[in-house]
């Protein structure tokens, strides 16, 4: 399983299928945020982050969009560090070419 710019081969199983489905979510605003926080942050994450994680992947696309944009207020339950990182996360819109996968990877 890939990510953009990120492969799974050297995770563990649980965070790998943590990583697919950030890009899997349904609304491709969220795939892209969740997406990249993932890819850039899937492998330091300890074991409680990762329990909070799924929880946080576990709320309705459309409300997870509505508390990052502002559009709706954060529940207290999730006004919380981690959610707070993934919240503050901007994904990396530049076009995808090889030549930009192989800097991003340093080949």
């Amino acid at each position: 399983m890939t990510g953009l710019a990120r492969t799974s081969a050297d995770l563990d199983p649980r965070r790998r299928r943590i990583l697919y489905r950030c890009w899997h979510r349904g609304i491709r605003e969220m795939d892209l945020v969740f997406g990249s926080f993932a890819e850039a942050e899937i492998a330091k994450l300890s074991d409680t982050e990762l329990d909070e994680f799924e929880q946080i992947m576990g709320e309705d696309d459309h409300d997870l969009h509505a508390w990052i944009t502002g559009a709706m207020v954060l529940p207290e339950d999730r006004n919380t560090p981690l959610f707070a990182r993934v919240a503050a996360y901007k994904p990396d819109f530049d076009p995808v070419t090889k030549e930009s996968l192989k800097e991003k990877l340093g080949q």
